[in-house]
C-alpha cells in the first residue's frame, strides 16, 4: 500500500473519532431527561395512588364555614355542619352601622343553608379518577379548600330589620344656615348626613346570619356631604348685616312709608336648606304687602252710558284703576336695603285699564233711547222676585252690530240653585207651578221694546193662553233651553239692553243709534176661533141635581198684528204677526151626595122650594146653568 493512502486513512479515523466524541454527551443528556420524566410520572403516579383515599371521604383540607371536614363521610359532614347551625339558630350576630349596634338572630330570618349541596361540593373537590384522584387530593391538601354554601332567608324579614337599622342610622346632611338672634345674624355650621346602604348591607347580612362566626359585622354607609358651607355663606352674611342696618323709606306719588330695621328683620327668608338667596318673603311679609295692596287698589271703571230727560244717551266717562305689583314692591325694598347709602324704593304700581274705554264707548254710537215699555207686576210675590232676578241678569247687555241677542242664554238657567223661585207658569195650555215662573213678562217686556224700536225679530213664542194685561198679540213666553225670544241689530252700531224694576214693575230699555225708524202697528180683530169645552167635577159635597159654575172659561182666539217699520219714507220690514190662543174649559161641579128622604107630610110645596145659596137652578131644556159669575184666578 503506498505511504499517502495510508496516511490518508488514518485521518479519516481520527475524523471519524472526533465527530463521535461531540456527539455523545448530548445523546446521553436526552436519555438522562427521558429517565427524570419516566420517574417523575412514576412517582406521580405513586403518590396518586396511595394519596386516593376512600372516594366516599371528603379529602384532608376541605372545610366549610371554618368547620373542618376531612376524612367524614357525607352523611357525618351534613350532620356536623347542621348541628352547628342548629346551635348557633339563636345566638345573634351584631351588625354595626354609623355606631349603632344590631343584633340579629338567624332563626329570626329563618335562614336557611342547602348542606347536602354543600357536602357534595366538598367530595367532588377531591373526586375523579385514579390517580388524578391523589393528585387532586395532595393539592387539597397542600393548600386547603373553603366551601361558601348556598344561603336563602326571609325576604319581608331582612327588609324590615334593615328599614328599621336605616331608620336609626340615616340622617340628612345639614346644610349651612343663616338665623337672627334678635338683629344679630350667625351663621349655623354645615353637618354632613349618613345614610345605611341598604342594598349593599343584604349579602353582608346573609353571609353573616348563614356563617358560624359571632364577631361583630360593619355594615356599609355612605356619608352626604353638604352642599353649603358656612364659607359659602360669608358673602350672604355680609349682605344681611348691610339690610338690618339702617331704615329703608318705601313711598309712591304722595305716600311715604318707613321700615325699621327690625320690621325688614321680620320680612326676611333666611338661606336655609341649601338656600344661598336672601329675599322678602314668609307670613309676616306676605300680610304686610298684601295689606298695602288693598290700601292702593283701586278698580278701573268702565265707560258708561247715562240716559238724558229727552231720551239721549251721553257717555260717563271711565277711569283707569291701579294695582300693586307685590313681587316688585319687595324686589325693589330687599335692593334698596342692599344699599349701604341711599336706602329709598318705590312702590311698583301697575295701572290698570277699563275694558271699556270712554273712546271705546263713544265709538259704539250708542246715542238715545231706541224704546223702552214697561209691564206692570201680576201674581205672587214668588213671582215678582222672578222678574226682578231675570231683569238684572240681562240688565247692561250689549249687542253688537249684526249680532242677535237670546234670552235664554242672557238670563240662563231658571234654577233653585240660581235664585229662582216656584211660581204660576203655563204648561200645555194649564196654569201649573215651575221654578222660573214669572219670566215670560219679562219676554213680553223685550218683544215690544224690540216691537218699538223697528230691530229684526228672529224668535218669538206666544203664550198659549189670551192674558188681557198684555197687547193683543203682542205677548211672548221662553222655556229653558227650547222656546226664547231672539232679535237681531240690524243697524250699523251696538245696542245696549237696560232693564230695571220698582215699585210698580219692570222696563226694559233699548239703548243705539239714531235710526230715523217709525213703527206702525195695526192689530186686527180679536177673533172667538173656538168655544170653551164643558168640564163636569164631581163633587160629594152638592147633592144631586145641584150644579155650581166654577170657571166659565174663555173662549178660542186669534188675531193678526201688521207691523210696518219704515226709516225715513222707505218701508223697512212690512210683517204679519199671526197668534193663536187656546180656549180656557168652562168648569162647572156636579153633585154626587144624595138627597135626604123626608116624610111626605113635611115636603113643601113646590112653589115654595128655595134654592140654596151658591146653587143654580136648571133649565130642564138644557144641561148648562142658567147665569154664574166664576171665581176668576189672575195669571
Amino acid at each position: 500500500m503506498p505511504a499517502d493512502v495510508r496516511a490518508e486513512r488514518a485521518r479519516e479515523r481520527r475524523s471519524a473519532r472526533g465527530r463521535r466524541g461531540r456527539i455523545g454527551p448530548v445523546r446521553r443528556g436526552l436519555r438522562w431527561a427521558l429517565w427524570l420524566l419516566a420517574l417523575a410520572l412514576g412517582l406521580a403516579v405513586a403518590v396518586g395512588v396511595l394519596l386516593a383515599g376512600s372516594e366516599n371521604r371528603i379529602p384532608a383540607g376541605v372545610s366549610a364555614l371554618g368547620v373542618k371536614l376531612s376524612g367524614l363521610t357525607p352523611g357525618q359532614a351534613e350532620a356536623k355542619l347542621e348541628a352547628r347551625a342548629a346551635a348557633l339558630a339563636d345566638v345573634p350576630v351584631v351588625f354595626i352601622a354609623a355606631g349603632e349596634r344590631f343584633p340579629i338572630r338567624p332563626s329570626r330570618l329563618d335562614v336557611r343553608v342547602d348542606w347536602m349541596a354543600a357536602v357534595a361540593e366538598a367530595r367532588a373537590a377531591g373526586d375523579g379518577p385514579l390517580p388524578f384522584r391523589g393528585i387532586k387530593r395532595l393539592k387539597l391538601r397542600l393548600f386547603g379548600f373553603e366551601l361558601e354554601p348556598h344561603a336563602a332567608l326571609y325576604e319581608a324579614g331582612l327588609d324590615f330589620e334593615l328599614a328599621r337599622a336605616a331608620g336609626a342610622v340615616d340622617r340628612p346632611a345639614r346644610e349651612a344656615a343663616l338665623v337672627l338672634d334678635g338683629l344679630k345674624p350667625r351663621i349655623v355650621p354645615a353637618q354632613a348626613g349618613r345614610s345605611l346602604d341598604v342594598e349593599a348591607a343584604k349579602p353582608i347580612v346573609l353571609v353573616a346570619l348563614a356563617g358560624f362566626e359571632r364577631e361583630p359585622v360593619a355594615l356599609p354607609v355612605d356619608v352626604a356631604r353638604p352642599k353649603v358651607t358656612a364659607e359659602t355663606l360669608q358673602p350672604v352674611l355680609a349682605n344681611l348685616r348691610t339690610v338690618l342696618s339702617a331704615p329703608v323709606r318705601l313711598g309712591y306719588e304722595e305716600t311715604s312709608l318707613g321700615l325699621r330695621p327690625d320690621r325688614l328683620a321680620s320680612f326676611l327668608v333666611l338661606p336655609s336648606g341649601g338656600s344661598t338667596e336672601l329675599r322678602l318673603g314668609g307670613p309676616g311679609a306676605d300680610a304686610y304687602f298684601a295689606k298695602l295692596a288693598r290700601a292702593f287698589a283701586r278698580e278701573p271703571e268702565d265707560a258708561a252710558f247715562a240716559v238724558a230727560g229727552d231720551g239721549s244717551v251721553g257717555i260717563v266717562p271711565g277711569a283707569d284703576g291701579r294695582s300693586l305689583d307685590i313681587p316688585a314692591t319687595k324686589r325693589a325694598v330687599l335692593e334698596a336695603a342692599l344699599r349701604s347709602q341711599g336706602r329709598d324704593a318705590e312702590f311698583a304700581v301697575t295701572i290698570v285699564e277699563p275694558e271699556r274705554t270712554t273712546d271705546e264707548a263713544r265709538a259704539m254710537g250708542i246715542a238715545t233711547t231706541m224704546a223702552a215699555y214697561t209691564t206692570p207686576y201680576a201674581g205672587t210675590e214668588d213671582r215678582i222676585h222672578n222678574l226682578q232676578l231675570a231683569v238684572s241678569l240681562l240688565d247692561g247687555t250689549f249687542v253688537a252690530p249684526g249680532g242677535e241677542f237670546s234670552l235664554n242664554e242672557t238670563v240662563g238657567p231658571r234654577t233653585l240653585e240660581r235664585g229662582f223661585r216656584v211660581a204660576p207658569v203655563i204648561i200645555g195650555g194649564e196654569y201649573e207651578e215651575d221654578v222660573g215662573g214669572g219670566v215670560s213678562q219679562v219676554a213680553t217686556t223685550i218683544f215690544n221694546a224690540v216691537w218699538e224700536a223697528g230691530l229684526k225679530i228672529t224668535e218669538r213664542n206666544p203664550h198659549a193662553l189670551y192674558i188681557g194685561r198684555y197687547p193683543s198679540g203682542r205677548d211672548a213666553t221662553v222655556n229653558y233651553p227650547d222656546l226664547d225670544l231672539r232679535f237681531r241689530n240690524d243697524t250699523k252700531h251696538w245696542i245696549l239692553v237696560e232693564g230695571s224694576h220698582d215699585d210698580e214693575g219692570i222696563t226694559i230699555a233699548l239703548l243705539g243709534p239714531k235710526t230715523d225708524r217709525r213703527v206702525v202697528s195695526e192689530p186686527g180683530p180679536l177673533r172667538v176661533v173656538g168655544k170653551p169645552k164643558l168640564e163636569k167635577v164631581l163633587d160629594p159635597t152638592l147633592f144631586k141635581g145641584q150644579r155650581v159654575l166654577e170657571d166659565k172659561g174663555e173662549p178660542a182666539r186669534a188675531i193678526v198684528v201688521k207691523r210696518t217699520v219704515y226709516r225715513g219714507a222707505d218701508i223697512l220690514y212690512e210683517e204679519f204677526w199671526s197668534t193663536r190662543y187656546r180656549q180656557e174649559p168652562k168648569i162647572v161641579r156636579v153633585g154626587t151626595k144624595p138627597k135626604p128622604k123626608k116624610p111626605a107630610e113635611e115636603v113643601p110645596p113646590a112653589e115654595e122650594a128655595v134654592v140654596p145659596a151658591g146653587e143654580v137652578p136648571l133649565d130642564p131644556a138644557s144641561t148648562e146653568p142658567a147665569a154664574a159669575e166664576p171665581a176668576a184666578t189672575t195669571p
